[in-house]
């Protein structure tokens, strides 16, 4: 999962970076609303943790800016405001949950683990796909009917794909589940990553959208199926 953290606060973002990682999930920190707009809008992460006392501002105008242009990803207020209009504000604005400072770390992890099983709409941890039989709970996987070890990055790629059959994704966005936001990926990373699923799943599984990007191979539908 790529989470976004819109932060100013230099420890409280380095804690929640640091619990998020222990998840394996990639995270993203900045510390304004004009840069959380420029990736949400570019990249499209899966979830945003946004603060409500920004340096240019309320994190909810961000999402009610978001939502006004019809962008749906989930996003966690956090705020030190516990007055009960104040979380209602923020729920209408357009805001999916919404957590008071002080917090625990486990809670917020909890919340973020719900936050994407509802908008990723995934049935079931056990899928098939063609010829595959996909694990992503226990991370196995089975290519007609033999365990194929995948890597870590391999992993988050082939996630990707099929949690959104039929939608294309750019580059960047790929790049962005792998690596979070940043600049000193080589050029030619992902397209290794791509390279060596092909290799291992068959050349079917990831199929390439000239100019546009990748999506998820011309394989049957995923379905939810126990792995045996």
């Amino acid at each position: 999962m790529y989470v976004l953290l819109v932060e100013d606060d230099p420890l409280l973002a380095s804690g929640i970076e640091t619990a998020l990682g222990m998840e394996g999930w990639i995270v993203s920190c900045v510390s304004e609303g004009h840069q959380a707009d420029a990736i949400v809008q570019r990249q499209a992460p899966d979830i945003v943790i946004m603060d409500r006392g920004l340096p240019d501002g309320d994190g909810l105008d961000w999402v009610r800016l978001w939502r006004n242009k019809h962008i749906t990803t989930p996003v966690l207020v956090l705020t030190a405001r516990d007055a009960v209009k104040d979380r209602i504000e923020g729920l209408d604005t357009g805001a999916d949950d919404y957590l008071i400072k002080p917090f625990d770390l486990d809670e917020l992890t909890s919340r973020l683990r719900a936050l994407y099983r509802r908008s990723s709409g995934r049935a079931a941890p056990h899928q098939t796909l063609g010829r595959l039989a996909i694990n992503f709970k226990d991370k196995q996987l089975l290519h007609e009917g033999n365990e194929v070890n995948i890597s870590r990055l391999e992993w988050r790629l082939l996630e990707a794909l099929v949690n959104a059959p039929g939608k294309t994704f750019t580059p960047d966005q790929l790049q962005d589940r792998l690596y979070g936001y940043s600049e000193g990926v080589e050029s030619n990373a992902l397209n290794v990553h791509v390279h060596n699923l092909r290799r291992k799943l068959g050349n079917d599984v990831i199929e390439t959208v000239r100019g546009l990007g990748f999506r998820l191979g011309p394989c049957q539908a995923p379905r939810g199926e126990d792995l045996r």
